[in-house]
């Protein structure tokens, strides 16, 4: 690790927590968010965000087929439209700069998520995408993180 970011300046902590509790009360379904969280992270190649996201994921039920096949979560029957439209609309903020968040990715969000879920769900993604960037900016090591220590970020 480059720098403990969290032990040298703890408020840059507690804010990115406080846009966590946010997102966690924002009525979207964990296994969505869980989704969500794991795409952003392998987009982004952050290492611990993935390691984390995949073990919370695990604790809360979700498959390991889903999981390994999230890369490719288009071609695979084992998402819900929903999901889909979710994966899409993370992938285009994530990839902000490929494309602007096409109208139709949009379009398809519109179709499963009503105004306050839309406005959610981008704001989960702006949070995964901080978090990554603290992780890999700061070098974060994969491997220590245990669900039970506390299911957040």
């Amino acid at each position: 690790m480059r720098i403990e970011y969290v032990k040298v300046v703890p408020d840059v902590y507690r804010a990115m927590m406080c846009l966590e509790h946010q997102v966690e009360k924002s009525g979207l379904e964990s296994p969505l968010l869980d989704l969500i969280k794991m795409r952003a992270s392998q987009i982004n190649g952050c290492a611990y965000c993935i390691d984390m996201h995949s073990k919370d994921a695990r604790a809360r039920g979700e498959t390991e087929q889903r999981l390994y096949e999230l890369d490719a979560w288009r071609e695979s029957p084992f998402y819900t439209e929903r999901e889909q439209a979710a994966l899409a609309w993370t992938e285009a903020l994530t990839l902000v700069t490929n494309g602007h968040v096409p109208n139709g990715v949009y379009e398809e969000a519109r179709k499963q998520f009503t105004d306050v879920e839309l406005v959610n769900l981008t704001l989960a993604v702006v949070a995964i995408n901080g978090w990554n960037r603290l992780g890999i900016a700061f070098r974060s090591v994969p491997g220590g993180y245990h669900p039970a220590s506390g299911l957040s970020r």
